[in-house]
């Protein structure tokens, strides 16, 4: 390295001396030559298919077909075994076991649950129980269905005997004070007598001219008006309601 004139004080004379450090202490001139010749003798190793003392397969074993398939093991046959002593019949519906004893198959045999009725109401599946969904009648067959509940009899005899003991007061007020209460016999006899004389002033209007100059004609029409139009109330009266109170 070339010497540089720096002042005793200058900064660059605290660095190490790095180019010195990184230069190889030996270097040869053959080494390019001797590294393309390695490269030469590699590729030329790989050029067959394989290493090269491999010993090639014979030609007379070649492969067949369903050779390399899975072979089942071969079955060994063993000695037959044979029974010679029959079995007892099957026993007919007909017949009972012996006291106190259960046929086999009743006794191991699971009881199998039931399964419930469902409905499926979408195409994906969804279910729903019958009982609980209200498609199933169940309240239909209970004893009761159909009757008055206990309740709205008791409900409904309170509210009848409390009518009947205002319409009691009521009697006894009233024939007490001045107005008295007209029977069912009375108030029919009045609707009757009503409507007949209703009919009667409605002939009479029908009789009358049709011309209507003279001051006693309008006088008279105006009269049978106010008469039938006074019975119709009477009559509309006596119809709606049933309990009617007069005077003594």
């Amino acid at each position: 390295m070339a010497e540089t004139f720096y002042p005793q004080e200058s900064i660059y004379n605290l660095l190490p001396d790095l180019l010195d450090a990184e230069k190889p202490k030996h270097s040869t001139r053959f080494r390019p030559a001797a590294i393309r010749l390695d490269d030469k003798v590699s590729k030329i190793a790989m050029k067959t298919m394989g290493p090269a003392k491999v010993e090639t397969p014979s030609p007379e074993k070649y492969l067949k077909k369903h050779s390399r398939e899975p072979k089942l093991p071969q079955k060994k046959e063993g000695p037959r075994r044979t029974c010679t002593a029959r079995k007892p019949a099957v026993p007919l519906r007909s017949e009972q076991p012996p006291a106190g004893r259960k046929s086999p198959k009743a006794a191991t045999a699971p009881v199998r649950p039931r399964p419930s009725a469902a409905s499926v109401d979408t195409n994906r599946g969804h279910k729903e129980l019958l009982e609980h969904s209200g498609l199933v009648p169940k309240y239909v067959k209970k004893k009761g269905y159909g009757e008055v509940p206990q309740y709205l009899q008791h409900r409904g005899e309170e509210l009848q005997r409390s009518a009947e003991e205002y319409d009691k007061y009521l009697t006894e007020r009233t024939e007490e004070g001045p107005m008295r209460r007209l029977s069912d016999e009375e108030r029919r006899a009045n609707l009757e007598s009503l409507k007949k004389t209703l009919a009667e002033l409605q002939d009479k209007y029908r009789r009358l001219p049709v011309v209507v100059d003279t001051l006693t004609r309008k006088s008279r029409k105006l009269q049978l008006e106010a008469e039938m139009k006074q019975l119709e109330s009477d009559v509309e009266l006596f119809q709606r309601f049933k309990t009617i109170y007069i005077a003594k």
